[in-house]
């Protein structure tokens, strides 16, 4: 009898795989970068083979240090970071082009133009979103006019387009050979080509992107007890498992947090940072500036929908620290340096190298360093990166007690950053409200897992998820700090200057 569930975690750095058991505990995990490509300014792109063979071989890594073989896995789940753009040939399995990363700033004029009818939040109504660089729509569109060949595949029907989740499930279950074309309603909804409200692709907003319909993928609910398909036995796996769950990561970390209510919320803070608060059955227009988004669905019940809060850069500005500048050799290094000194010594780093995301959306913004005397040294720079994502965080979080009128009591935690004790207790004091860690702090692959082990019955409800949740760590807010009052009013200085650098 099958004993766990497994879970590919496919992020904009990484990628890694998660054995679970019914407890929601890792039994086996393993992980491995991929290249970040730049050909040029504002362009990011990632190679989806070399992903897909990042994938087989973590799979096979985890499998190893979990003990076990497919005859032990109940169901697969796949998780995956959002918006980030492949077009391939359905007979070869061969891209046209690199995956375009969510952070790429290419489409800058697509979106103009498409703005130039309606402005920015011309198709917001329908999707939930601005017209912005982030979304997959655009991406879809600057493939089809920009590499040779492409849109005469696609209207021939043999050019496939997916977010990294489509293109997974495509290749474990079969590939050219009747893999599944399918996407869950949570990475639908980051393209800006579905209808919330009727979870199907647009037809008016195909239309006017010129992206043919027979391209996309068919839209399924998050956990789908009608599998997809399952794992080839001389596949990764090693047997045939069904593929039944899928959610874009951040939705993920939702579910993997237990958010099963409304008004609960989470932030995971990982290459970026994004802050999702569960809104229930009902589709909550924002007017602060954040995403109306789908949440999850599980099987046939309704769809919950969520509001979310996108930053674009908080990790990835530690990994700038650590590859760029070089000023510190690993990640974790940043918070024994940002403790080299006491504060931030009156420099603000405002981290806008793909744009201004939420609540923002400014894509002529670029990233500054504002404040600098001589006084400042490395330890200063990295005080400063670390605070960033708390300040970023806090713009968010009034953004969202804006929109639904529910002031947040607490909020949950998770993502690589949260085991940084000084960006904590900052974040807690910045915020005002206590910061919440689970025991299980990545919880993004096991959102997934969650996804695919209630498809097949391995979780029989959201209540023997939410008893798997348990308390690792609170930070309470410092009556005695100014970071929620006088630093937060001097970043929000910051951020104007960087305003209007693109023209």
């Amino acid at each position: 009898m099958a004993k766990y569930v497994a879970a590919i975690d496919q992020g904009t750095t990484s990628t890694r795989c998660m054995i679970f058991n019914h407890s929601g505990e890792p039994v086996g995990s393993h992980q491995l970068e991929h290249e970040q490509i730049y050909p040029k300014p504002g362009w990011v792109e990632h190679d989806p083979m070399e992903i897909w063979a990042r994938t087989q071989d973590v799979v096979k890594g985890a499998l190893e240090k979990a003990g076990a073989s497919a005859s032990d896995i109940a169901a697969v789940g796949i998780t995956n970071q959002r918006e980030t753009t492949v077009v391939w040939d359905k007979n070869t399995g061969k891209p046209y082009y690199n995956a375009i990363v969510w952070q790429d700033t290419r489409t800058d004029q697509i979106c103009n133009q498409l703005a130039q009818d309606g402005g920015q939040d011309r198709f917001r109504d329908k999707v939930g979103l601005p017209l912005a660089t982030y979304f997959s729509g655009p991406k879809i569109k600057w493939i089809l006019d920009n590499v040779d060949g492409v849109r005469d595949a696609a209207e021939r029907g043999d050019a496939l387009f997916g977010n990294i989740d489509t293109w997974l499930i495509w290749n474990l279950t079969g590939g050219p050979n009747g893999g599944a074309h399918v996407t869950d309603i949570t990475n639908a909804s980051r393209t800006m080509l579905m209808d919330l409200k009727t979870l199907d692709w647009d037809n008016e907003i195909l239309s006017i992107m010129g992206i043919p319909r027979q391209m996309l993928p068919r839209i399924v609910p998050s956990s789908d007890p009608n599998t997809w398909g399952t794992t080839l036995a001389d596949g990764p796996f090693g047997g045939t498992i069904p593929v039944c769950g899928d959610l874009g990561d951040q939705q993920a970390a939702t579910v993997g947090q237990a958010c099963f209510s409304p008004g609960e919320a989470k932030n995971t803070y990982g290459t970026g940072c994004f802050m999702i608060l569960n809104t229930g059955t009902d589709i909550v227009p924002s007017k602060s500036g954040l995403l109306t988004t789908a949440c999850y669905k599980f099987g046939n019940e309704p769809a919950v929908y969520a509001l979310e809060g996108s930053i674009a850069i908080t990790g990835a500005l530690v990994q700038w620290l650590r590859d760029n500048l070089q000023i510190i050799k690993s990640s974790p290094e940043v918070e024994d340096l940002a403790r080299t000194v006491e504060d931030n010594g009156g420099i603000y780093f405002v981290p806008a190298f793909s744009g201004l995301f939420a609540p923002y959306w400014r894509s002529d913004a670029r990233g500054v360093i504002v404040g600098l005397t001589r006084y400042i040294n490395r330890g200063h720079i990295a005080r400063a990166a670390l605070e960033a994502t708390a300040y970023q965080t806090r713009e968010v979080l009034d953004a969202m007690n804006a929109d639904s009128g529910v002031p947040l009591k607490a909020l949950k935690v998770d993502g690589g950053m949260v085991y940084n004790e000084l960006l904590m207790q900052f974040q807690a004091d910045v915020l005002g409200v206590p910061v919440i860690r689970p025991k299980v702090a990545e919880t993004t692959a096991l959102g997934a897992a969650y996804a695919a082990g209630l498809a097949v019955g391995f979780w029989k409800n959201t209540d023997e998820m939410r008893e798997n949740w348990g308390l690792d760590k609170q930070w309470d807010p410092d009556p005695n700090s100014n970071a929620s009052t006088e630093l937060y009013r001097m970043w929000k200085k910051a951020v104007t200057r960087t305003f209007d650098w693109v023209e």
